[in-house]
């Protein structure tokens, strides 16, 4: 057999090669421009001269040096304790209040200003959807900044309505609304009485016809007035993904004729005076203001006709949708962007029901708006680790070319001749032609046996370095990164929503590659191939392989991906961190750590008992009569207690150590049933017990 001689690519025609990137002229700014960080980040995101993203926690309110850089918070956060650090481990959620607050302020004075402008006679009071994020933390936030504005929550089920409960009743005023939407049965709607018998400004929304024979009875058995509202279902309706939820064919909402019915019945119940608010919903993201004062103007209509029938009616409910710039594009025309400001979808939304209500004489509504995504998406970052990275190509083993041309024969040889022919000529488009020939064919003689190994990859290896030679662009690589798609960024797997995803630091570097990224799990949908801009690979650095890590950062991320994320492969959710704009030298705090799950807790979730496992297993190593039983059983129970995530390679073993000890005495200190080392079971004995907590 003739010897394999590796074939470089130097010998072959000169119009296949690339040239490589001038790296010469590139700065910061050229960074910004590459990943659109000033289409989709600002005013809140931006990059430093050292190459780092940083947070405006104020936007462009931030005064100079006070903005955050991120690589120091995911410093501060995974050093270990002995170091300074918090010793937490990656994925992480970087939450940053300031930008939450600034969101809501915003908003409100968007719509403050619209009204003042236009003479409009009553006033804004937000809503904030808890759907969109129910951390606790999220929703007391937003509670507390919008005091001073009434601004109030809605619910959609009875446990997003306990918890709306419990957090207004903190308040000293009690304008604020509590929204009650979604399905209702007896005891959703006799809670909802009940909070408005707490002094609490509940309306309960009639999603559906039949559930206003609920609320008469409820009301009538527990003595308790309702304030009522009623979705509208509305002909106008937007096209993509977001517009599914809207239109005649909507999920929840009542036509015209149901509306009518309604409006008849509380007539007969003498209940008109409840009917207090109406409500609709074009749909999520809105791309432009046609669309959204199209959707305003057919509801300010039914507002007045309502209004003119008797109906108590004070409050309009625009309802969510005001949408956010996911790819920086300022587009209407997809569902990753808008085409509007905050300021231009206030002003629409008030002229459009201000005109409505003038032509007929009808006093101006309260306007309420349930803006989840565009209040809580850019406060929260999702940073994670690339923590290898490789060829989408297979590497081509050695083989020469007199091996091929003495070995092929008949039309094997033919094609082989023409693909050396049309490369020669260069004409690319032919010589792809007769490569996925050669290919099949032979692929087809290897399968029946004609042909044997050695032939099928020299092949192989033949095609891949003229396809590889014949690429345009620089070849894409797949990275692997310390994640999982399916619990952080589900919209991305099931609707094909796209965030901005950027390195947090180096971007004073020219990237090299470009790549994509592959999680985690053992799921082949467990990857992010389609970024914004509508490209097939994100331009990356190469990773260092001295050890430090490599960040990237996935942004607008704050609305339902923690919601809907699941723990598919048993990986939980990330640790998650508040950062807070302080006067110290690195301009941040951390007030808020959070461990992300620990194996332990993501079993107990799939009603696992990891107490029973640990001493099942406990028991099995005490039978072997091991010499290092006690260290086995350790390590065991170390395992229980890390979260199901790779440890870094840019952490030595004792930044492992001291993070796993970290971890593990939060949860000792914090709730002992929670420790799998602290089990029922009496055989866990406290020499394995005190080598768990000094590591």
């Amino acid at each position: 057999m003739p010897a394999f001689d590796f074939v470089d690519a130097s010998s072959f025609p000169s119009t296949l090669k690339t040239n490589s990137a001038d790296t010469s002229s590139w700065s910061v700014d050229r960074a910004v421009e590459l990943y659109k960080i000033e289409g989709w980040g600002a005013p809140y995101f931006s990059v430093n001269g050292k190459g780092n993203i940083t947070a405006n926690p104020h936007g462009r309110d931030t005064l100079p040096y006070k903005d955050i850089d991120l690589m120091k918070v995911v410093k501060k956060v995974s050093d270990p304790k002995i170091q300074g650090g918090l010793g937490l481990q990656l994925p992480l959620i970087v939450r940053f209040p300031e930008i939450l607050k600034h969101r809501l302020q915003s908003l409100q004075s968007a719509f403050d200003h619209a009204i003042r402008s236009s003479g409009y006679t009553q006033h804004y009071q937000g809503v904030y959807p808890i759907k969109c994020n129910q951390d606790r933390f999220i929703v007391q936030d937003i509670v507390e900044f919008g005091s001073q504005y009434h601004f109030g929550l809605e619910a959609g089920s009875k446990p997003e309505l306990l918890l709306a409960m419990s957090c207004l009743a903190k308040r000293i005023s009690s304008d604020a609304f509590l929204v009650c939407n979604g399905y209702k049965d007896e005891e959703y709607i006799s809670l909802a009485l009940l909070a408005r018998n707490m002094n609490l400004n509940t309306v309960i929304v009639l999603e559906q016809e039949k559930e206003l024979d609920t609320v008469i009875s409820a009301s009538r058995k527990l003595g308790i007035r309702p304030v009522i509202g009623l979705r509208a279902k509305l002909r106008t309706k937007h096209s993509g993904h977001f517009g599914s939820t809207s239109g005649e064919k909507g999920k929840f909402g009542l036509n015209k004729l149901q509306i009518l019915a309604v409006l008849k019945k509380l007539k007969s119940f003498k209940m008109l005076d409840c009917l207090q608010l109406l409500h609709f919903h074009i749909g999520s993201q809105i791309p432009s203001i046609d669309l959204l004062s199209a959707g305003v103007v057919e509801a300010a209509q039914i507002y007045c006709e309502l209004f003119i029938f008797g109906a108590g009616l004070k409050v309009i409910d625009i309802g969510g949708g005001l949408g956010i710039d996911y790819d920086g594009s300022h587009s209407g025309d997809s569902d990753m962007s808008v085409s509007y400001d905050l300021h231009d979808y206030a002003a629409s939304v008030v002229q459009a029901i201000s005109n409505a209500c003038d032509m007929k004489n009808v006093p101006h509504p309260v306007i309420v708006s349930e803006s989840g995504r565009a209040l809580v998406s850019h406060h929260s970052v999702l940073v994670f680790e690339a923590i290898s990275s490789s060829s989408m190509d297979t590497k081509p083993t050695n083989f020469s070319l007199a091996y091929l041309s003495n070995e092929l024969s008949g039309d094997n040889l033919l094609d082989y001749r023409n693909v050396m022919n049309s490369a020669m000529r260069g004409d690319h488009n032919t010589c792809k032609l007769y490569i996925e020939r050669l290919k099949t064919r032979c692929d087809d003689q290897f399968n029946d046996g004609s042909l044997d190994f050695n032939h099928i990859t020299a092949v192989d290896s033949f095609c891949e370095i003229m396809m590889n030679t014949m690429e345009e662009s620089d070849p894409v690589r797949v990275y692997d990164v310390n994640l999982s798609v399916f619990t952080s960024i589900p919209d991305f797997w099931g609707i094909g929503q796209l965030f901005p995803i950027v390195p947090i630091h180096r971007l004073d570097e020219m990237p090299t590659e470009n790549g994509t990224l592959s999680d985690l799990t053992c799921d082949s949908d467990g990857k992010i191939d389609h970024f914004i801009g509508g490209t097939s690979s994100l331009p990356l650095h190469e990773l260092d392989n001295g050890g430090s890590g490599y960040y990237l950062g996935m942004f607008l991320g704050g609305a339902y991906q923690e919601a809907l994320g699941g723990i598919h492969n048993l990986f939980g959710g990330p640790s998650v961190v508040r950062v807070a704009q302080n006067d110290e030298t690195h301009n941040f705090s951390v007030t808020r750590a959070v461990p992300g799950l620990s194996c332990a807790n993501i079993l107990k979730v799939m009603q696992y008992e990891p107490e029973v496992m640990f001493g099942y297993l406990k028991q099995c190593v005490d039978d072997l009569g091991l010499i290092d039983g006690d260290e086995m059983c350790c390590q065991l129970a170390a395992a229980f207690h890390s979260m199901p995530y790779l440890v870094s390679s840019s952490n030595s073993q004792n930044d492992k150590e001291e993070a796993q000890r970290k971890h593990f005495n939060e949860e000792i200190e914090g709730t002992m049933s929670d420790a799998v080392i602290v089990a029922a079971s009496d055989e866990l004995d406290c020499d394995i017990y005190r080598c768990m907590l000094e590591g």
